[in-house]
C-alpha cells in the first residue's frame, strides 16, 4: 500500500503555491495591464532620456511624451470612426447592387454565384440589434478604462525610472549589477526597436493606402489609410483589416475599381513582408518566422488582440534573456558540452604520458608532491 507522507513545511509550501496561483489568476488583468505599460516604457524610455538630456525636468519630459502621444492618437481615431460608420451605411444601403456587379464581374470567369439575392435577404436589424450595440458599448468604455490605465501607470513607470533601478539593484549582488544592467539595455534596444520599426512601417502603408485610394478616386482616402496605419500593428490579421473596409467602399462605384484596391493593396503586404520589414528590423527582433507565426498564435488564444500585440516584443525580449543565459552558462547547449567534453577528453589524453614525470619529480610524502599530481587536471575540468 502507497504511504505519502508530507511534512509540516511541506504543506506550507503547498500552500503558499496554491494561494499564489489563486492570486495570479484573480489579478491577471492587472499583471496584463502592467505588461503592456512595461513594453510601453521599454519603447519609449529612449525618447524621455532623450528630453531629459536636453535639460528638461523628467515629469515634464514624461508629461510632454505622453501628451502628443494621446493627442495624436485621439485626433486620428476621432477623425477616422465617423468616417468609417457612414461609409458601412452606404456600404449597407448599396450591398445588393455591389453583389449584381460581382456577379457580372465573376460571369465573365466562367463563374456563377446567386449573389445579389442572398445580399437582398440580410436582415440588418438583426446583425446590428439592441443587444449588440450594447455589448459594443461595453466594450468600448471597458476598452477606454483600460486604455486610460495604461497611459497613468506608463507615465508612473517612466518618471520612476531611476528610482525603481535604485530599489531593483538593492536584491541583486554587486557582482551581477553590471550583467543585468546590459540585459535590461539589450531588452530596451530590442522592444524600442520593434515598436519604432512598427511605427515606420504603420506611416509606410498609411502613406501607400492614401496615394493608392487617391489615385483610384475612393472616397474618405485619408480615414482609411489612419485604418490601415493602426491594422499594421496587429499581425497576420491585420492585412485584412486593412483590405476589405476600401475595397467595400470601392466597390460601390465598380467591381473594377474594387479589384483594383484589392490588387494594390495585396501587392503592397506582400511587398512589405518580404522587403520592407526585414530592412526596417533588421537584426533587432532574430527571430524565426515560424517562431513569429507560433507566439502570435498562442497570444491569440491565451488573451486575444491584447495577447496578438504583445506576442511579438515579449518574444523578442524572452530571446534576448535566454541569449542571456546562455552566455552566462547557466544553461548549457547540448553541443556546447559536447564539445568541451571532448576537448578536456583530448586535453587529459595529451597530459597522460607525462603525468609519471611530474609525479616522480617531487616525493608524494610531501604536500608538493599531492600538488603536481592534481595539478594537470585542473585545466581539463575548469574548461569543463
Amino acid at each position: 500500500m502507497l504511504k505519502i507522507e508530507i511534512s509540516a513545511r511541506g504543506v506550507v509550501v503547498i500552500a503558499l503555491a496554491l494561494l499564489a496561483l489563486w492570486a495570479l489568476i484573480e489579478l491577471w488583468p492587472v499583471i496584463l495591464l502592467l505588461l503592456v505599460s512595461l513594453v510601453l516604457m521599454i519603447g519609449l524610455l529612449p525618447f524621455v532620456e532623450w528630453l531629459v538630456s536636453k535639460g528638461i525636468a523628467r515629469p515634464y519630459a514624461v508629461l510632454l511624451l505622453l501628451l502628443v502621444f494621446v493627442v495624436a492618437v485621439v485626433a486620428l481615431f476621432s477623425y477616422m470612426v465617423p468616417v468609417l460608420v457612414e461609409e458601412f451605411d452606404d456600404v449597407r444601403d448599396n450591398l445588393p447592387e455591389s453583389a449584381r456587379e460581382i456577379e457580372e464581374l465573376l460571369a465573365n470567369f466562367g463563374i456563377n454565384v446567386e449573389l445579389q439575392e442572398r445580399a437582398r435577404n440580410i436582415d440588418w436589424g438583426e446583425v446590428v440589434s439592441g443587444r449588440a450595440a450594447v455589448d459594443v458599448g461595453q466594450r468600448v468604455l471597458a476598452l477606454t478604462v483600460s486604455l486610460i490605465t495604461i497611459v497613468v501607470m506608463t507615465a508612473y513607470l517612466l518618471a520612476d525610472t531611476p528610482r525603481l533601478g535604485n530599489f531593483i539593484s538593492q536584491f541583486i549582488p554587486p557582482q551581477r549589477r553590471g550583467e543585468l544592467e546590459r540585459l535590461f539595455q539589450s531588452m530596451t534596444r530590442v522592444v524600442g526597436g520593434y515598436l519604432r520599426g512598427q511605427a515606420i512601417t504603420s506611416l509606410a502603408i498609411a502613406v501607400y493606402t492614401f496615394v493608392l485610394l487617391r489615385i483610384l478616386g475612393v472616397p474618405n482616402p485619408l480615414a482609411f489609410a489612419v485604418l490601415a496605419g493602426f491594422a499594421d500593428v496587429i499581425p497576420l490579421v491585420g492585412a485584412l483589416i486593412a483590405t476589405v473596409p476600401p475595397a467595400a467602399a470601392a466597390l460601390q462605384d465598380s467591381a473594377t475599381r474594387a479589384l483594383a484596391v484589392l490588387i494594390g493593396l495585396v501587392a503592397y503586404q506582400q511587398f512589405e513582408d518580404r522587403f520592407l520589414v526585414p530592412r526596417v528590423y533588421g537584426r533587432t527582433l532574430n527571430l524565426p518566422p515560424v517562431i513569429v507565426l507560433i507566439a502570435v498564435l498562442a497570444g491569440a488564444e491565451l488573451l486575444g488582440i491584447v495577447g496578438v500585440l504583445l506576442a511579438l516584443p515579449l518574444t523578442a525580449a524572452a530571446r534576448v534573456a535566454l541569449d542571456y543565459l546562455i552566455e552566462s552558462r547557466q544553461i548549457v547547449l547540448p553541443a556546447d558540452s559536447q564539445a568541451a567534453q571532448e576537448a578536456a577528453e583530448g586535453e587529459t589524453a595529451s597530459d597522460q604520458p607525462f603525468a609519471p614525470d611530474v609525479a616522480d619529480e617531487a616525493s608524494p610524502e610531501t604536500p608538493g608532491g599531492e600538488a603536481s599530481r592534481a595539478e594537470p587536471t585542473r585545466p581539463g575540468r575548469a574548461k569543463v
